[in-house]
């Protein structure tokens, strides 16, 4: 393929029901380019989302809806003739002053002008639906040393690359850095994980300092329905309690439907959660939780998502509790996994340090950005 073919913008077909509908070519397309992006950054595809993945990830939902452009070279319709994608999410309930921004451009196509007509494209659509406060993520591996190489996140702690070529692209697109948070990779086996003496130890411990006080409960899939008005408050709590930066961003309050269609949205992609909470015994409320997300079939990895616990119940060893109780679980239910991904802000000192104690080593940095007043055009 070479390079001067001509190429342009255009909105992706509406949403196909399958990868096997025909207009399911340009999203097959943007899930390749997801793909060599990843390989090119990690070495590794865990964080891919295949063509149904991503199919389902993007189905409409009550909270966010998605703008999807594909960047083609000819006429289209075959995944190979996606040379690039935007994506636009905007919050349809609460901060709905914001939109995030995804572009990405296949490795070969990189520096024809693709991703800025794609950012022009996606950014434009932003203002004009009025949404003034864009955001970003782009990922780096490894972290850069302190020095006149690094861009230093303004919270002070975490780092990139300055002369990577994503975060050139994004201060060039008046986006400014906001946070660094750490990608961390738990890997099972003898050393750590449900079982080891480290393990064992951390889970003891925490057991200890939450005494008869608190107790655990955890579900696989969807918690029962009398606890769901207490997870949503959790999801809640997670909008306003975990270091936010200067994001500009306000409370997004859940509710026990939310909690449902997110269980059901994240079915329908294949993906499981497996959570486990804290219960004050005092009150019969849940008051810590921690979120394990498992793809179905036989696959060796798992994602850390959400875990909080409220700050009025903090200094119980309630974070290591949860999180170590969800370790066990996942060791009786799906022990073909073998590794768990997870990210954090570098400035959550605690969650970080429960997170290292558990064997989770870091494996590069998550930067976050922001382009507040978005102009009407680029």
């Amino acid at each position: 393929m070479t390079t001067s073919t001509l190429w342009s913008v255009r909105a992706a077909p509406a949403l196909p029901a399958s990868p096997d509908d025909p207009d399911a070519w340009a999203y097959a397309g943007l899930s390749e380019i997801d793909r060599l992006v990843e390989l090119e950054r990690w070495g590794w595809s865990d964080l891919w989302a295949p063509v149904h993945v991503r199919l389902a990830l993007l189905r409409p939902q009550p909270h966010v809806r998605h703008h999807v452009w594909v960047a083609v070279e000819g006429d289209g319709g075959d995944p190979q003739d996606v040379v690039g994608y935007a994506l636009l999410s905007e919050p349809l309930t609460s901060n709905q002053h914001t939109a995030s921004v995804t572009v990405a451009v296949r490795p070969p196509h990189r520096g024809r002008g693709i991703g800025t007509r794609l950012a022009a494209t996606a950014c434009g659509q932003a203002a004009a639906d009025g949404r003034g406060t864009l955001q970003a993520a782009t990922a780096h591996s490894p972290e850069p040393p302190a020095g006149p190489g690094a861009l230093e996140s303004p919270v002070g702690t975490g780092r990139v690359p300055a002369d990577d070529p994503h975060v050139q692209f994004a201060l060039r697109h008046g986006f400014r850095l906001e946070q660094v948070a750490r990608y961390s990779v738990l890997e099972l086996g003898d050393a750590h994980g449900a079982g080891t003496p480290e393990h064992v130890a951390h889970l003891a411990a925490a057991r200890e300092a939450a005494g008869a006080t608190y107790r655990t409960h955890t579900w696989r899939y969807e918690p029962p329905a009398d606890r769901l008005d207490d997870i949503a408050e959790l999801y809640t709590r997670m909008s306003t309690d975990i270091p936010l930066g200067g994001l500009d961003l306000q409370e997004d309050p859940w509710d026990a439907d939310r909690v449902r269609e997110m269980v059901a949205h994240a079915a329908g992609a294949g993906l499981r959660l497996l959570v486990t909470a804290a219960e004050h015994v005092a009150t019969g409320r849940l008051v810590a939780f921690s979120v394990l997300e498992v793809p179905d079939g036989d696959v060796p990895f798992a994602f850390q998502e959400d875990t909080l616990v409220l700050r009025e119940h903090r200094g119980h060893r309630l974070g290591m509790l949860v999180k170590a109780v969800n370790l066990e679980e996942l060791a009786v239910w799906r022990p073909a996994v073998r590794r768990i991904h997870t990210w954090n802000a570098q400035e959550n000192a605690h969650m970080l340090a429960i997170n290292v104690d558990l064997g989770f080593r870091q494996a590069g940095v998550s930067a976050v950005w922001q382009r507040a007043d978005a102009p009407t055009g680029t």
